[in-house]
């Protein structure tokens, strides 16, 4: 029983700082990810975060033109796009594969560093 407890709280672990599952839903990263996509986030890529409230203990990098980020809008909600530069002060850029269907920083402006969930792995 406690082997089932152990693992059990490993994987919780492994869920909470390390890695985490997530369904792209919209079209705006089209063709690269796909409407329905299950994506493998690495949530410890950037830094060390409280799960609960979505705050990095640690901080020892940022997103890198290029990469695929999970972030909190500011709107507060969960969106999923390609990191496309950075500016000072720990803030990014973010547009869509698909910029007729993006709604990206050409909208919001920039992205806080601290509103990042993770990196995409794979899609």
């Amino acid at each position: 029983m406690k082997s089932v407890f152990l693992a059990l709280a490993i994987a919780l672990a492994l869920k909470l700082f390390c890695f985490d599952f997530i369904i792209a839903q919209g079209h705006s990263m089209e063709p690269a990810i796909n409407d329905g996509t299950v994506l493998v986030v690495n949530r410890a890529r950037y830094g060390l975060q409280v799960p609960a409230v979505n705050k990095y203990l640690i901080r020892w990098s940022g997103p890198k033109p290029g990469e695929v980020v999970i972030f909190y809008t500011p709107s507060g909600d969960i969106a999923v796009k390609r990191c496309v530069s950075r500016s000072g002060n720990g803030f990014f850029y973010v547009e869509g594969d698909n910029s007729i269907a993006s709604y990206d920083s050409r909208s919001y402006g920039p992205v806080n560093a601290e509103n990042v969930i993770g990196k995409v792995l794979g899609y």
